[in-house]
C-alpha cells in the first residue's frame, strides 16, 4: 500500500513541478527530459533484472547448501539461550521459540524466501500466548524490531547489484553492511528492552551483546587507526576471506550430512534465476518513477536543501546524494533498492555515494512491509510501540552506514 501511494505521489509531483518550471521559467526541456527518463530508466532496470541471474543464481545455489548443510540450525542453536532471556513473558521450551530462531537464522544468511514462512509461523505462534488478540504482545513486538533491523550475514542482492553495474569489488560494502545492521540491532533490542522493562544486566544478555560489542568497538577503532589505502587492503581482505571461508563451510558441512552438493546447488540456483526474472516488473516500475521525480528537479530540490543545511552547520556533503534510499528503506524495500541502484547509475558504482547507498540498503529491513505483514497474519490493529522502535532501529542502521562509509571509502 505504501508503495502504491509513493508510485503516485512521484509523477504526480513531478508533472506539477514540470509545469511550473515549463510556465512561469519557460523550461521547455523539462517534459522532454522527463520523457527521455522513462525509456532511459525502464531500459535501465530490464539489464539489471537479467544481468541479476547470474549472481542470484550463483548465490541462492550457494545458499542452498548452507541449508541443507545444517547452517540455519547451528546458528539458531547459538543465539538460543540469549532469545530466551529476550522474551521473559514467554514460556520455555514454547515452539515459537524454534521457529523464530530459524527466522533470524535465515534473515541473517540472506534466505528471504526461507526466512518469511518461519517468521509467519512463529508470529502465529506467538498470538496463541497473546491475551489480547488484535493488540501486540511484548514478544511480538520484540520479535518484529528483530526483524525490522535486518541483522545481516550476507547481503547477496546487494552485493549482486553491484556486481551488475560492474563494481571493481563488489563484496567492499559487506563488512560496512555488517557492522550498520549489528548497530541497528543492537539499538532495537535495547530500546524495545528498554520499553519492556526487561533485564539488560541479565549475564547472557551481556555476555553477548557486550561480547559482540566490544569485538566490533575494537575492530573500528583498529581501522580507525590506519590510513584510507590500509583500510581498504584490510577491509577487502577481511570481507573475501570470509566470504570465501563461509562458502567452504557450507560445502563442508552438507557433505558431512551426505548432501549431493552439487545438485542441491543447482535446485537453489534455479530459485536464484526465477526471482531474478520475477523482480523486472517491480524493479523497471519504480526505477521509472524515481528516474522522472529526478527528472523534474524535485528530488535535486529536496537534497540541495539538505546540502545547504549541511554547508552552513560544517558537514561533509558528500552522503547527501545517497540519502534517498535512506528515506525510502523503511517505506519499501523494492523501491528503496531502486533507488540505490538510480543513485548508482548517477554517480558511479564505486563512486562515495554509490557505496553509501549501498550501506544504506543492507543496514536494515523494510518496518512498514514487516509490521503490515506479520501483524496483519494473525489479525494484529494495535502494534503498541513497534513502530516507532522499529523506526529507532532504522534510524540507527543509517547513520551507522554513513559513519562506516566515510570510515571505509573516505
Amino acid at each position: 500500500m505504501a508503495l502504491n501511494y509513493l508510485w503516485i505521489a512521484f509523477f504526480l509531483i513531478a508533472f506539477v513541478v514540470g509545469l511550473v518550471r515549463l510556465i512561469f521559467f519557460g523550461d521547455v526541456d523539462v517534459f522532454p527530459q522527463m520523457m527521455n527518463a522513462t525509456f532511459d530508466s525502464a531500459k535501465t532496470g530490464f539489464n539489471i533484472s537479467l544481468g541479476l541471474t547470474g549472481a542470484l543464481t550463483l548465490w541462492m545455489g550457494l545458499m542452498r547448501i548452507g541449508e541443507k548443510g545444517g547452517m540455519i540450525n547451528v546458528m539458531s542453536r547459538l543465539i538460543g539461550p540469549f532469545f530466551s532471556r529476550l522474551f521473559p513473558e514467554l514460556p520455555k521450551n514454547h515452539p515459537a521459540y524454534g521457529s523464530m530462531m530459524m527466522n533470524i537464522a535465515a534473515n541473517m544468511l540472506g534466505l528471504d524466501n526461507a526466512a518469511t514462512p518461519v517468521g509467519l509461523k512463529a508470529m502465529q505462534e506467538l498470538q496463541s500466548t497473546n491475551k489480547s488478540s488484535d493488540t501486540a504482545s511484548n514478544a511480538q513486538i520484540m520479535f518484529l524490531v528483530l526483524n525490522t533491523s535486518g541483522l545481516t550475514v550476507i547481503p547477496i542482492s546487494v552485493m549482486a547489484i553491484r556486481a551488475t553495474e560492474g563494481a571493481s569489488n563488489p563484496s567492499d560494502i559487506f563488512l560496512p553492511i555488517l557492522l550498520a545492521t549489528f548497530f541497528s540491532t543492537l539499538v532495537g533490542i535495547v530500546t524495545v528492552s528498554i520499553v519492556q522493562r526487561i533485564n539488560l544486566l541479565d549475564k547472557v544478555i551481556l555476555a553477548y551483546l557486550g561480547g559482540f560489542t566490544a569485538f566490533i568497538g575494537g575492530f573500528i577503532y583498529y581501522l580507525s587507526t590506519l590510513s584510507k589505502e590500509e583500510v581498504n587492503i584490510v577491509s577487502l581482505l577481511v570481507a573475501n576471506v570470509l566470504l570465501f571461508s563461509i562458502i567452504i563451510t557450507f560445502i563442508l558441512m552438507a557433505i558431512r550430512k551426505k548432501v549431493n552438493v552439487y545438485d542441491t546447488f543447482i535446485d537453489g540456483a534455479k530459485e536464484g534465476f526465477n526471482i531474478a526474472i520475477k523482480i523486472i516488473p517491480f524493479l523497471v516500475g519504480i526505477l521509472v518513477a524515481v528516474a522522472v521525480f529526478r527528472a523534474s528537479g524535485t528530488l535535486d530540490f529536496l537534497l540541495e536543501g539538505v546540502r545547504a543545511f549541511c554547508v552552513f552547520i560544517g558537514v561533509d556533503t558528500r552522503f547527501v546524494d545517497a540519502l534517498p534510499t535512506a528515506f525510502m528503506k523503511p517505506l519499501t524495500g523494492g523501491g528503496a533498492r531502486a533507488v540505490m541502484i538510480e543513485t548508482i547509475s548517477v554517480f558511479g558504482v564505486d563512486s562515495f555515494a554509490g557505496r553509501a547507498a549501498s550501506t544504506i540498503q543492507g543496514s536494515t529491513d523494510t518496518t512498514f512491509y514487516v509490521l503490515a505483514v506479520y501483524f496483519g497474519s494473525v489479525g494484529i490493529k494495535k502494534t503498541r510501540h513497534a513502530l516507532s522502535c522499529g523506526l529507532i532501529a532504522d534510524f540507527a542502521g543509517i547513520i551507522a552506514s554513513i559513519l562506516l562509509a566515510y570510515l571505509f571509502f573516505g
